[in-house]
């Protein structure tokens, strides 16, 4: 029954992201690297990692999608459905909010309710790190990876002085 739900999904999603592509992203230019030149990078540094990442499972980058891939590394949610929709409410814990999202992570719960209390995790996992969801990636990829990955994974702290 759940491959049923998951097909369901995936179809949805099929159709929805050119759409949302085409009206939330049409200001958005797509990245100026291929997977191959990611591989390129220096070992330990963010384009390396995506470039790996596209080649371990296969993937090609989606133009004016390369960010969500990155928010795959960042925040080390996988790529079955599930982990999905769990990114989707970590990015809402950590501030996004538009109709895309708000339609998946409502789909999801409704299609995949046996997976709630990883959502709720992952929401609160988002709460808890700095505001990440909006930044410019591509001009990041030169950065150290796990730098960049503890930089984000620490809220922000008041400083009293």
């Amino acid at each position: 029954m759940k491959k049923i739900r998951v097909q369901f999904l995936l179809f949805v999603y099929d159709k929805t992201q050119k759409l949302y592509r085409k009206y939330f992203k049409k200001k958005k230019r797509q990245w100026q690297f291929t997977e191959k030149q990611l591989l390129e990078f220096q070992e330990d540094s963010l384009g390396r990692k995506l470039g790996e990442f596209y080649k371990k499972h296969g993937f090609t980058m989606i133009p004016k999608m390369e960010d969500h891939d990155v928010h795959h590394l960042i925040t080390g949610c996988g790529t079955n459905f599930e982990d999905e929709i769990a990114m989707q409410f970590l990015l809402l814990g950590n501030g996004k909010l538009n109709a895309h999202l708000l339609a998946a992570i409502v789909l999801g719960s409704i299609i995949l309710p046996e997976y709630y209390k990883i959502y709720i995790k992952a929401y609160k996992k988002g709460q808890n790190m700095r505001s990440f969801y909006n930044w410019d990636f591509e001009a990041l990829l030169w950065q150290n990876f796990e730098n960049l990955k503890d930089f984000i994974q620490q809220k922000n702290t008041t400083v009293l002085y």
